[in-house]
């Protein structure tokens, strides 16, 4: 069975995007978590298929899931507004554009993590930054990336945006 993860991290402070995905056949483990994770919602957190427009789902068919609880009116449109557009966006492309092999548009899934800061400002960066984010977890899944000389290169400068050891 295929499945391919990745992660994408663009921008800096509270309009930064970080975003894990799984890509993988519908008939595989990753159509099962899709269909689990649609499911079954929780408080704060309430999976749902990512669409280009209304009526008009991204290919693959692609759920959302918010790793923030919505926190406000602005924050609900960062998530099911701005992000979501980028989603559609970096997923489509990626299907029409190669990255994703022809199969994937039909018989594919894919599922995404996603933090949108619930103390996010701009509707616009919000969007670039998942786009690009996006962008990279899709291209470092299907490259199955990191790669070995990637690790051994990134451990010595080891840390994240909310902690770098000293």
């Amino acid at each position: 069975m295929e499945m391919y993860i990745g992660e994408g991290f663009a921008g800096d402070g509270v309009n930064a995007s970080h975003i894990n995905i799984m890509i993988g056949p519908r008939n595989g483990v990753v159509g099962q978590a899709f269909s689990t994770s649609l499911a079954t919602p929780s408080q704060g957190h309430c999976p749902f298929m990512v669409v280009i427009k209304p009526n008009v789902p991204a290919k693959p068919m692609t759920l959302y899931v918010n790793k923030a609880a919505i926190g406000s009116e602005l924050h609900g449109n960062a998530t099911w507004g701005a992000s979501q557009a980028a989603i559609a966006k970096a997923v489509t492309e990626a299907q029409l554009q190669g990255t994703l092999p022809p199969e994937a548009e039909d018989e594919w899934c894919i599922v995404t993590a996603n933090w949108v800061n619930p103390g996010c400002t701009d509707l616009d960066e919000v969007f670039a930054n998942n786009y690009r984010a996006c962008k990279v977890a899709i291209e470092a899944a299907m490259e199955k990336l990191p790669g070995r000389q990637q690790l051994i290169n990134a451990l010595p400068e080891l840390g994240n945006p909310f902690y770098s050891p000293k």
